[in-house]
């Protein structure tokens, strides 16, 4: 269709030239007539469309690429279809226990709908924009950025992995829906806490992983203290009493336990010396 429109506008410009060559009173209005059939020719490319508006009212939207003729008053707006990404700057927000943390996002979002996102919003990437925003505020207000005490009781935004990253394409789906968006992929590309609070929470992890360190050495060496005594009984290699126990346990927990070298010392009398 595009190409016989072509054709007519082509002859319709050379119309005037010979008309006006013999001074006939027709070559204005074919010249007119030819301005106009220019005005409606259309090249539409692959992934992309036009919307179509006939004074006011949706005539409908082309989408197959190709090259066409349409009615020279339809108002075109051109959408293009393609994949598009998102790579929000890191924006500063407040967890569950109200921690200011910084999270940045990326988003691969493409128009399905070409009605609602060129009528349903004024403009349908800002608006991919303001959401992606609001939807990173209320996802941080769900979960805490991480969790000290128990990392397996309650998902954080740290450890939670797939499930947050879920619940925040289906929030950025229910929000985007309107202007006729769909989110093929929405994932948190960036998370931290903010500057004037990461000195202390760096403090804190690192203290929490001594305490979970020396928890596991503690574990460890009654487990060695434990087995030493019952072998030493179980082989008859010594007898001790209670309070020799005691001390050899005091002893070897202390050896166990240290985070320095021990410097034995050796004593030359009895066990009472």
């Amino acid at each position: 269709m595009g190409y016989f429109g072509a054709i007519i506008a082509l002859a319709l410009f050379i119309g005037p030239i010979l008309l006006a060559v013999y001074v006939s009173p027709w070559w204005l209005f074919l010249f007119i007539a030819d301005a106009f059939c220019w005005m409606g020719l259309l090249v539409v490319n692959p992934n992309q469309s036009a919307v179509l508006v006939l004074f006011g009212k949706y005539s409908g939207t082309i989408k197959k690429n190709g090259f066409y003729w349409i009615n020279p008053f339809f108002v075109r707006k051109i959408i293009s279809l393609r994949a598009r990404n998102l790579n929000s700057e890191p924006i500063k927000v407040n967890d569950k226990l109200g921690n200011p943390v910084m999270i940045g996002i990326v988003l691969v979002w493409r128009v399905e709908d070409t009605f609602k996102a060129a009528f349903e919003v004024d403009d349908f990437i800002r608006f991919v924009d303001i959401q992606s925003e609001a939807a990173i505020r209320k996802l941080a207000g769900f979960y805490p950025y991480d969790n000290f005490d128990d990392a397996e009781a309650d998902i954080s935004l740290r450890s939670g992995g797939e499930e947050v990253n879920n619940e925040l394409e289906n929030e950025l789906k229910d929000r985007l829906k309107i202007a006729g968006i769909q989110v093929m992929e929405a994932r948190i590309a960036y998370l931290a806490y903010a500057s004037e609070i990461a000195g202390a929470m760096l403090r804190r992890q690192q203290a929490s992983a001594v305490v979970a360190a020396r928890q596991k050495i503690v574990e460890g060496a009654v487990s060695m203290v434990d087995l030493a005594l019952a072998r030493l009984s179980e082989k008859d290699i010594v007898s001790l009493d209670e309070e020799k126990k005691a001390t050899m346990v005091s002893n070897l927990m202390v050896v166990l336990c240290s985070d320095k070298d021990v410097s034995p010392v050796i004593n030359t009398g009895s066990l009472y010396q």
